[in-house]
């Protein structure tokens, strides 16, 4: 082939034109190509392989692969060509029309960079590291590699910016549950759910992709003073729904209500005839309040406290006091528990008038001589 004939050859490849390019030789940071009909061989750079960073040409391409390409620059004997923007073009019409039907994406996450993760789809996708999961995250690490869903948030092809979110498929997937939730779930039921979060007031619990409230009071049968005590992010639990407000999305919650309540088998842990320590809870006219078990309180009824005659609970008890009781009588259907603590008290010794003994200060004296006092000082 002439010169001239070269030449002629030449102006029929312009940039932006796209070619068919066979690998002829991989280097590290270029690869180079031949292209049917054409007098020369063409260049693809590194940077022009692929939308993402790539260490050393050979993890992409290989001798003798066939490319689709597009010229950037006609140099002399030589073609700058470029795989990536051949994958742009290709790439822009797909997003565009994915980003307006609000369309879910799945792909490959090729890297993990500071601060989100990286996708190729075409042209380099990021997502942000708030737009990865609804909570937060300490390392994306274990991130490369996985296969997971996005939606597009934002792009523009003159930038070529493309952010993605994959929270944003959470979020909507969580909204189709929680309307399913919503208008199945039914007072009564009882549902195994996760806890999601502590608060001072209680705890909300995820039963499927809508969040309920177990309210402190509803956490156990016995007093809870801190939440964080007996549940932590993440546990399972069974709970009961109390109710459901659909208007307001608002689901109320009870573990307590699944719980084997204090009074079962109460006649096991309190037996007629038994003698239990416990706490004076609360102190009334007519006796006290005696919790033997938690969550049971037997009342000691005023005339069981003490032989002596008392005339309030108060005369001779205290809230909080630790007391040994007898157990009189279990009615575990009406939930009451007859106590006593003077039975457990031996009786004093009954001083009575035959028994009356003289003080010490009228030791002494007779009977007569008394009398005869009391009649000296009459006559006067």
């Amino acid at each position: 082939m002439t010169e001239e004939m070269v030449l002629e050859s030449a102006k029929s490849y312009n940039e932006g034109d796209r070619v068919t390019g066979k690998i002829t030789k991989v280097e590290d940071k270029s690869v180079t190509a031949e292209i049917a009909g054409a007098p020369f061989d063409g260049i693809i750079p590194i940077s022009e392989l692929s939308s993402l960073h790539i260490e050393n040409a050979s993890d992409v391409v290989k001798e003798g692969d066939e490319l689709e390409l597009i010229i950037i620059k006609v140099e002399e004997d030589n073609y700058v060509l470029s795989k990536r923007r051949v994958n742009a073009e290709d790439a822009w019409g797909s997003l565009v029309e994915k980003f307006n039907n609000k369309e879910t994406i799945e792909t490959e996450v090729k890297d993990v960079v500071k601060g989100g993760l990286v996708v190729d789809m075409g042209v380099r996708g990021f997502i942000p590291a708030s737009l990865v999961e609804d909570h937060f995250v300490e390392s994306f690490e274990e991130y490369k590699g996985r296969l997971m869903t996005f939606k597009i948030v934002e792009l523009d092809k003159e930038k070529n910016r493309l952010i993605l979110s994959h929270r944003a498929v959470i979020q909507e997937e969580k909204a189709s549950q929680k309307g399913e939730v919503m208008e199945n779930i039914k007072e009564g039921q009882v549902i195994e759910g996760t806890v999601q979060r502590i608060a001072s007031f209680g705890a909300f619990v995820d039963i499927g992709g809508v969040d309920g409230l177990v309210h402190i009071s509803q956490l156990s049968h016995n007093h809870v003073e801190v939440v964080s005590d007996i549940l932590k992010e993440g546990d399972k639990v069974n709970v009961k729904v109390l109710s459901v407000d659909r208007d307001a999305e608002r689901i109320s919650l009870s573990i307590k209500d699944t719980l084997p309540g204090p009074w079962e088998g109460i006649e096991e842990k309190a037996p007629v005839g038994s003698t239990l320590e416990g706490t004076v809870k609360r102190l009334v006219s007519y006796g006290a309040f005696v919790e033997v078990v938690p969550g049971v309180e037997g009342l000691v009824h005023i005339s069981r406290i003490s032989h002596q005659h008392i005339g309030t609970p108060h005369e001779v008890l205290q809230e909080g006091q630790k007391v040994d009781v007898k157990v009189l009588d279990v009615n575990k259907d009406e939930k009451r528990l007859s106590l006593s603590i003077k039975d457990l008290v031996e009786k004093e010794a009954d001083n009575s008038y035959g028994d009356y003994k003289m003080p010490e200060e009228a030791s002494g004296f007779s009977l007569s001589d008394v009398i005869g006092d009391q009649l000296k000082n009459f006559s006067k």
